[in-house]
C-alpha cells in the first residue's frame, strides 16, 4: 500500500483504492518519493509556460488567465513569446479592451486558433471592465463563467495567481498520473477529483508545475523514456506499449 501522508485522512474507501496488486518486479509506490524524484528529474527543462511567466512578474490573475487562453493547443515556447509580446502592449483588462481586435490578433500571431483567442480574451476584458470595475477575483465562478476557459485554467490562475490549493489537470498531468496507476478516469473534472484524494494540498498547485515538463521530456506521449525514468522502479506503466 502507498504511504500515507500525514494530512490525509484513510477512509475504507481510500484504503481500498490505494490498495493495488504489486507488479513483478515493481517497488510500492512512494508518491512522496516520486514527486522528489520528478522535481530532481525536471530541473534541467524549462518551466512550464505559465509558471515562468509567473516567476518573469507577469503573476496577476488576468495576465495568467491571458496566458492560459493562448497556451490552449499551442507550444508552451509559443505561448511564452507570444503573451511576452501582448503584455508589452496591454497587461491589465483596461489595456487589453482598448486594443481593437484586429490589433489584438496581430499581436496574438503565431498562437494557434489566434482570430479566436483575440475575440475570446477582448470579451473577457470588456467584461472585467464593465462588471469587475477592470479587476479580474479570484473566484472560481467568475472564471469558468468566461466562454472557453475550463477547469484547467480556471485552477493554475487560481492557485498560481491567488495562493489557492487547486490541481490542474492537463494532457501531461492526466497521461503521467494514470501511467503511475493514481488514476483511471478518463476526463480532466474526474481525474482532478481522484488527484485530490491521493495528494497532499501542499502538492495540488506544484503537481502540474512538475508534470508537465516530465510529460513532454521524459514521460512523453509516445514510446516514453521509461529506461531512463527516475521513477521507473515504481510506476505500473498502465498502457505503456512501447517504451524506450
Amino acid at each position: 500500500m502507498e504511504r500515507l501522508h500525514e494530512d490525509q485522512a484513510v477512509t475504507p474507501r481510500r484504503a481500498q483504492r490505494l490498495t493495488t496488486t504489486q507488479a513483478a518486479g515493481k517497488e510500492a509506490f512512494d508518491l512522496a518519493v516520486v514527486l522528489r524524484r520528478v522535481a530532481q528529474a525536471v530541473r534541467q527543462y524549462p518551466a512550464a509556460a505559465l509558471f515562468a511567466l509567473a516567476a518573469q512578474g507577469h503573476a496577476s490573475p488576468f495576465e495568467l488567465l491571458v496566458a492560459c487562453v493562448i497556451s490552449i493547443r499551442t507550444l508552451d515556447e509559443v505561448t511564452l513569446r507570444v503573451a511576452t509580446k501582448l503584455y508589452t502592449h496591454a497587461r491589465t483588462p483596461a489595456e487589453l479592451a482598448r486594443l481593437n481586435v484586429i490589433a489584438l490578433d496581430r499581436l496574438l500571431i503565431p498562437a494557434t486558433f489566434h482570430e479566436a483567442k483575440a475575440r475570446q480574451l477582448h470579451a473577457i476584458a470588456a467584461r472585467i471592465v464593465d462588471e469587475f470595475s477592470g479587476s479580474l477575483p479570484c473566484d472560481e465562478r467568475v472564471l469558468r463563467s468566461f466562454k472557453g476557459v475550463g477547469p484547467k485554467c480556471a485552477n493554475l490562475v487560481l492557485g498560481i495567481a491567488c495562493g489557492q490549493s487547486r490541481v490542474a489537470v492537463d494532457v501531461h498531468v492526466q497521461r503521467v498520473t494514470r501511467r503511475w496507476g493514481l488514476t483511471t478516469s478518463r476526463t480532466p473534472e474526474k481525474v482532478t477529483v481522484e488527484l485530490e484524494q491521493h495528494l497532499p494540498r501542499r502538492d495540488w498547485v506544484r503537481l502540474n508545475a512538475l508534470l508537465v515538463p516530465f510529460g513532454k521530456h521524459i514521460c512523453t506521449g509516445s514510446r516514453p523514456r521509461c529506461s531512463t525514468c527516475p521513477v521507473l522502479a515504481m510506476c505500473r506503466q498502465v498502457g505503456v506499449v512501447r517504451p524506450r
